[in-house]
């Protein structure tokens, strides 16, 4: 019951690299669209100064262009190091863009300018790359710039016989048009982004289980091979083992009677195993389950413990279980031994418990509780992962692993913690209709 992680600092390093890879890459495509924007931006100066003979101040404007590409110029070279591009950058980044755009705006026209709608598109992109605390900022000051664009800029001569100042109203509509689309675009594109994370979080969890399923596939053949092959040598040795039995030598002498006597148990323990297994893995499976009452199935499973380890005290609590027929279903046998050697294993000499609960009329509870040193934190944080043992012995820690597997595969689920008066508990709860018989199991859901 002690799985203590020997690999955290692995799955720290694949779980922290998409994030990485993922900022970089956002930090590109920002330096990207920057450059689209330098671009453009250079394009209308010159063909509204040059070709459509509108007075501009060309100067500053260039001036504006000049510090954006030696900022993008700055982020080039950032992107280049190993460090991970953080939510704060791209926050930076998107504001500098904000604050050069405003700046363009300001040289021309303002609020009168068509190109203000040039805001919603850095709203968009921060909605799309920047999470909701981030977001605000860049929200806040796009908002900020247009309204303070419709107060102070240099007014746009596009015709010196037209006026230049739009009407009040006209500036309100305006305005209300732009938060709306600001609104609109930053709710929906959070939303969206926020299901494909979702999506992709349940797509990576059903990969796991996917491979997790591989590895017990595998695990099962390899069990159902080595039970096979030992079943001859282990025939032979009772064979020889009766032999010696009845030998005057050995009969004559009662300590030597008593060892092989001792063998044979071991060998009939041996046998029960691989027969087990070979059931496990469907052997037998042309016979059919057995049926047993819930109270004698919790009561053998604890007698057989008991007659496997005579040496560690098991006490069972049983808190009136329902007098229902159950599948002996033996992957279940497996897991709660499995539990109990696991507690014996991690507090040696000290008495166990099994209880074994209803919490209501649809969840059986069977918790294993020890009086040992309990788990770390970070035993608990990699509970039921594949080979992480405390025993330090390479190949060790999948007890776990296939419990929380055979839990799942039942509907259930398998937990721990510690307790509150010192020792661990290790919890299997289950739905009772996955035990059932399947007609009973019919016959509960249609109650």
């Amino acid at each position: 019951m002690n799985p203590s992680p020997i690999t955290a600092a692995p799955v720290e390093a694949v779980a922290v690299a998409p994030e990485r890879r993922a900022g970089r890459a956002n930090l590109r495509q920002l330096i990207e669209l920057r450059w689209l924007a330098v671009g453009g931006q250079l394009a209308t100066v010159l063909v509204v100064h040059a070709g459509l003979s509108i007075s501009l101040p060309w100067a500053e404007m260039l001036s504006l262009l000049g510090i954006l590409v030696a900022f993008n110029l700055f982020s080039l070279w950032r992107n280049r190091l190993s460090q991970p591009v953080s939510q704060i950058e791209l926050t930076v980044a998107l504001l500098v863009d904000v604050g050069v755009l405003t700046g363009q705006l300001y040289l021309a026209g303002g609020s009168d300018n068509p190109f203000i709608y040039l805001y919603l598109l850095q709203v968009a992109v921060a909605s799309v790359l920047l999470r909701p605390v981030y977001l605000l900022a860049v929200i806040c000051s796009a908002v900020s710039g247009f309204v303070a664009l419709m107060q102070w800029h240099r007014p746009l001569l596009l015709d010196p016989s037209s006026p230049t100042t739009l009407s009040p109203n006209y500036l309100g509509g305006l305005l209300l048009c732009f938060l709306l689309n600001v609104g609109l675009l930053s709710i929906f594109i959070v939303r969206i982004n926020r299901n494909l994370r979702q999506r992709d979080a349940e797509l990576a969890e059903l990969q796991q289980r996917a491979a997790e399923e591989v590895h017990i596939v595998r695990m099962g053949l390899l069990a159902s091979g080595a039970a096979h092959e030992l079943g001859t040598p282990l025939a032979t040795l009772s064979v020889i083992l009766g032999d010696w039995a009845h030998m005057a030598p050995f009969a004559a002498e009662p300590e030597l009677r008593e060892e092989i006597e001792e063998m044979q148990r071991q060998i009939l323990r041996c046998k029960a195993i691989v027969t087990g297994i070979l059931m496990s893995a469907g052997e037998m499976r042309g016979e059919a389950p057995g049926l047993t009452r819930l109270p004698s199935f919790v009561e053998r499973l604890a007698a057989d413990w008991r007659s496997a380890r005579p040496q560690t005290a098991l006490t069972l609590v049983s808190d009136e279980l329902p007098e229902v027929d159950i599948i002996s279903d033996t992957a279940l046998q497996q897991v709660i031994g499995n539990l109990l050697d696991n507690a014996a294993e991690a507090a040696p000499g000290t008495p166990l418990t099994l209880h074994a609960s209803c919490p209501d009329e649809d969840t059986l509870m069977l918790s294993v509780l020890d009086r040992g040193p309990g788990f770390t934190a970070e035993m608990l944080e990699h509970f039921g992962e594949p080979y992480q043992s405390s025993k330090g012995q390479p190949g060790r820690g999948m007890g776990l692993f296939l419990s929380v597997n055979v839990a799942r595969t039942l509907g259930g689920r398998l937990q721990a913690a510690n307790r509150d008066e010192g020792g661990a508990e290790v919890s299997l709860t289950l739905p009772l209709a996955s035990l059932l018989p399947r007609q009973s199991a019919t016959d509960a859901r249609l109650r």
